[in-house]
């Protein structure tokens, strides 16, 4: 009989060997990355080239001439900024290239590129100007700017979320500053112009719910003919009915900013986010309430559900087509109040195809914020800064046509949908008809 001292001990050589965890990383990946880091480095040239035409001091005025609290004018010396700014976008770029920075390092360095690119743009353009370049100005612009482009993403976000495409955002813009028009015009009344916007918003989603829900149409088709079915019908009734009766049918009231007390009177922060009109709060309170709503709720669940597995979700007795259809109108709200923007929360009178693309751009918010309402915000703020820009280099006389910085949003737009900034996935059943 053997002893307890004659039984074998398990030594470290007997242990099993180690398994080795490695993380492969994916084609799409891979070439989500590799293109960005080349994009980034393609404008970080672009900055070394512009150092060579930079001279003389770039001045960035925090308040404009009639604040009452005047913050003092920031100077940077041109050539040498612009110069930081491009050596950052390469050393981002060559990080995104090589492989070497893993998450969170690869997400500072891409906010990092983009403040540099911002930066040193922005400083090319101003330095050695008569004018400073007006900041309170730009900020308080973009989010003016900015507002239907908001509105329009967080529509395309609850309708998408649910599983329907909405290519008609542009549309539903369209007919809801007519709408808005020609209701403010008849009362005078901005209330019921807001209302009038909103019931078109919806209407038009009915139109989209039901070729899309019941009849299953294919929906990319169907927004684009609704797109032209709004053009085309605003432009007959604006030609035969408001244009000969101008005065009486297209001259709509419009917002006055409403200031809240006391952050109104804050420096630059105040102008920016405290002195606008009531559609630019309802915009920011607004993702806010989509987040809540799709994140929070039982019925947000339900939409997000039948967005990514309507079969799973009518297997446990949620309705699908109910619940799209709920989804499709709460959006439609949201086009409406963006569409109303247009006519009585700026100019006050409608013009044929008077939205010229903004549908486009918040549908491309939606997909570059990954279907997400505080992203795709955040994207809409993105396009609204670049068009303020815009306008604001005109009174700079920098050499770059304005026409050509209008056309940043819609190159972002294309990059997005080209995936050249990462992957994005839509929900699983986006656009899928769904049928028992």
């Amino acid at each position: 009989m053997s002893s307890v001292h004659d039984a074998h001990v398990p030594s470290l050589s007997d242990a099993p060997e180690q398994l080795d965890f490695t993380v492969v990383e994916s084609r799409d990946a891979r070439r989500a990355r590799l293109s960005t880091g080349a994009l980034i480095g393609v404008v970080g040239l672009v900055l070394a080239v512009l150092v060579f035409s930079t001279s003389g001091v770039a001045r960035f005025a925090l308040s404009d001439a009639f604040a009452d609290v005047q913050l003092p004018t920031i100077e940077l010396p041109g050539a040498p900024v612009v110069a930081v700014c491009a050596v950052l976008c390469l050393l981002a770029a060559a990080g995104f290239i090589s492989g070497r920075l893993p998450g969170r390092w690869s997400m500072l360095a891409g906010i990092v590129a983009g403040l540099a690119v911002t930066l040193g743009f922005l400083t090319w353009a101003a330095a050695g100007k008569d004018l400073p370049f007006p900041v309170a100005n730009q900020l308080a612009g973009t989010v003016f700017t900015a507002t239907p482009l908001i509105l329009g993403a967080l529509c395309g976000v609850v309708g998408e979320r649910s599983g329907v495409v909405n290519v008609a955002i542009e549309g539903q813009f369209l007919t809801a500053a007519f709408a808005a028009a020609i209701v403010g015009s008849v009362t005078q009344s901005i209330p019921a112009a807001l209302f009038a916007a909103v019931l078109a918003g919806v209407l038009m989603a009915s139109v989209l719910a039901v070729f899309a829900i019941k009849y299953l149409v294919d929906q990319v088709v169907l927004g684009v003919v609704i797109n032209l079915l709004a053009s085309g019908i605003t432009g007959f009734l604006f030609d035969q009915l408001v244009q000969p009766n101008s005065r009486v049918l297209n001259s709509a009231p419009t917002m006055d900013p409403i200031p809240i007390p006391l952050l109104a009177e804050l420096p630059l922060i105040g102008p920016v986010l405290f002195q606008q009109t009531i559609l630019v709060y309802l915009a920011i309170v607004s993702v806010v309430v989509v987040w809540f709503l799709l994140f929070r709720t039982r019925w947000g669940l339900r939409v997000r559900a039948v967005g990514e597995h309507p079969e799973a979700a009518d297997t446990v007795g949620i309705s699908v087509k109910r619940v799209r259809w709920q989804a499709v109108l709460v959006a439609g709200i949201f086009s409406g109040l963006g569409g109303a923007f247009f006519t009585v929360g700026s100019v006050g009178i409608f013009s044929k195809d008077l939205t010229v693309g903004n549908g486009f751009i918040a549908l491309a918010a939606v997909i570059m914020g990954r279907w997400h309402p505080v992203l795709a915000a955040t994207m809409a703020l993105f396009f609204g800064f670049v068009v303020q820009m815009a306008s604001q280099l005109q009174t700079l006389n920098t050499p770059v046509p304005s026409q050509f910085l209008l056309m940043l949003p819609y190159i972002a737009t294309i990059i997005a949908v080209a995936g050249l900034i990462g992957r994005t996935r839509a929900p699983a059943a986006d656009g899928i008809p769904y049928t028992k």
